[in-house]
């Protein structure tokens, strides 16, 4: 629970810490997004967070590797550690500035900083951003809010109560792409170098083709495959395994494969597909009767791997810097 720390006064009822999801590093453009977390929940960047903004030219490689950047990608922030996020919903006793309301086109994009005040003691305390190309998400200020007694929080979940309760589940749809560009970056990384080979079904379906073009062909190619809880064990040399969603713990594997962590939710899609209703070849319904069920989800055309979260991950990780992986990094597919 978190308050206002000019008044002290009572800014969210969000009382149990979730992991930051992974897809909170990307969005779609000129697209309207869900929420980023479920209500009730939220979660804490550890990253620095907004203005001042440095460019590339003006840090220089050694400052950006000491704030974790090791490859370029654009802009530093230099603004304050530690931002909470919420749902839109969880928050209550604040007012919309307007002077800082700005947006695109559909909304709020939060581009003239804290845009939500205290009611209490009109602090700038939130923002909140909500504008197409934006996860919907409220950002606490952390140097405006404080943290309040609660109670409580949520029991963490073994993972046989996550596959239980369907708790890997996240309204993911369209956006599966950013965790599995996130993926994606692990798995390079993972390999070495070396060529991989993706394990038929989902996941070659999912991979396959940008490893093929990222990687080096040739014998001996590592296998990629999953593995996980309620999954199994595969005979693999890389095994995509998911990270829990409270704790950010990864999934550990009990054989010699080299674990690859993945957003829970984009795992147990790959691991366990949602059922596909089945149609009739011939027949149809009754003159006059309208179909009420939903339609199989088979998507509209092919997923694959976001290109801006594989390049944000790796500028994330040292690894980066070998040449070749470097050269990976500028060039893409």
């Amino acid at each position: 629970m978190f308050g206002c720390a000019g008044c002290g006064a009572v800014l969210t009822a969000a009382v149990s810490e979730v992991a930051l999801p992974v897809h909170w590093t990307d969005a779609h453009w000129e697209t309207l997004h869900p929420p980023l977390l479920e209500a009730g929940c939220y979660a804490v960047d550890p990253e620095p967070y907004g203005p001042p903004w440095r460019q590339e030219d003006e840090v220089g490689a050694s400052e950006a590797a000491e704030r974790g950047w090791f490859a370029p990608f654009g802009a530093l922030s230099y603004g304050p550690t530690g931002t909470v996020l919420l749902a839109p919903g969880d928050l209550r006793g604040t007012r919309l500035i307007l002077e800082r309301a700005a947006g695109y086109c559909m909304g709020i994009d939060g581009r003239d900083g804290p845009n939500l005040a205290c009611v209490g003691c009109d602090l700038p305390v939130a923002t909140r951003m909500d504008d197409c190309g934006c996860w919907q998400v409220v950002l606490l200020d952390p140097e405006a809010v404080v943290r309040l007694p609660a109670p409580p929080e949520l029991p963490v979940m073994d993972w046989t109560e996550l596959l239980a309760t369907d708790a890997l589940w996240h309204r993911l749809s369209a956006f599966r792409d950013i965790p599995a560009g996130a993926a994606l970056a692990q798995v390079v990384v993972a390999a070495g170098g070396e060529p991989v080979e993706a394990a038929p079904g989902p996941v070659a379906e999912l991979l396959g083709r940008t490893l093929g073009a990222l990687m080096p062909a040739g014998e001996g190619a590592k296998r990629l495959d999953l593995a996980g809880p309620g999954f199994g064990e595969r005979a693999a040399d890389l095994v995509l395994v998911p990270v829990h969603p409270q704790t950010g713990e990864v999934w550990q594997p009990r054989g010699g494969a080299v674990p690859v962590p993945t957003d829970a939710a984009l795992w147990s899609e790959l691991a366990f597909p949602p059922h596909r209703t089945r149609l009739p070849a011939v027949g149809g319904l009754p003159a006059g009767a309208e179909r009420d069920d939903p339609l199989p989800p088979h998507p509209a055309y092919p997923i694959g791997p976001s290109h801006a979260a594989f390049r944000h991950t790796l500028a994330r990780m040292p690894a980066v810097r070998e040449p070749w992986l470097r050269a990976i990094y500028d060039r893409g597919w």
